[in-house]
């Protein structure tokens, strides 16, 4: 199938090509409706070619305390196909951390991706995630809802570390080689493994009508901009810190 419905969806959703986009994905419903990830990933890195495109390449299914080595290069993506199509074929740099990495490509990249090593939590205010609200960036859910964006655990290390991170006495070290071969050895307290309800923040969006929404045939995209999504959890947690913590009846992911 033509690209170019991937393209008139990025359009009607508003997302600027000569901006910064990240994109979550999952692929279920495309093959199923007879699409290809290698041109629905062209389409979408040629409509973004004159800004900046992000796709998260987390590879905390490879890389562990069993096994503590990241290389830029060679450590695979365990986000789905797209972002390790994305990170092999398009991307010009991948930020150099053990478990929460993304890649990129465009004028920004290198700026967002460079400084995701110096903290020693996953999303720290330095990192891709924590970066990209200041950049007026857009967040792209395809096939995939909330309960997936990274970018909610940004605003838990920054509110409330205390719930969300495990304590300084569990940080676990890691080698991590980037792409031209320089070695850093990376500090990471992992994030608790909770039942985390993010749909709340999904629903607030769409009460206050930041929350774009369209189709590409059966597979559902919602885009919002980093910054409403940051404000909204921001706000919740200022009143109760353990307020992304799921509640008997919630809709929630363990992660």
């Amino acid at each position: 199938m033509p690209p170019v419905v991937v393209q008139q969806a990025l359009k009607r959703l508003g997302i600027e090509p000569d901006g910064v986009l990240m994109v979550h994905s999952a692929f279920t419903q495309l093959s199923q409706d007879g699409y290809e990830p290698a041109s629905i990933l062209k389409a979408i890195v040629d409509y973004m070619y004159p800004g900046t495109l992000l796709m998260p390449t987390m590879s905390w299914r490879f890389v562990n305390a069993l096994h503590p080595v990241f290389d830029e290069r060679q450590t695979p993506s365990n986000t789905g196909i797209l972002t390790e199509l994305f990170r092999k074929q398009y991307a010009a740099v991948r930020s150099c951390h053990p478990t929460h990495s993304v890649a990129g490509m465009g004028s920004l990249a290198t700026k967002l991706l460079a400084s995701h090593h110096l903290d020693d939590t996953p999303c720290s205010s330095r990192s891709p995630f924590g970066l990209h609200a200041q950049h007026n960036g857009w967040i792209l859910m395809m096939g995939i809802s909330i309960d997936c964006c990274t970018l909610v655990h940004a605003v838990e290390e920054a509110m409330a570390p205390e719930v969300y991170l495990k304590p300084v006495t569990q940080r676990e070290e890691y080698l991590c080689r980037d792409r031209h071969g320089v070695e850093r050895t990376v500090s990471l307290r992992r994030h608790q493994f909770l039942p985390r309800n993010y749909f709340q923040f999904q629903d607030e969006l769409a009460r206050e009508g930041t929350l774009r929404v369209t189709r590409i045939d059966n597979t559902i995209c919602r885009a919002f901009k980093a910054g409403d999504l940051v404000r909204v959890v921001n706000e919740r947690l200022k009143g109760l810190p353990d307020a992304i913590i799921a509640k008997p009846g919630d809709r929630y992911r363990m992660m």
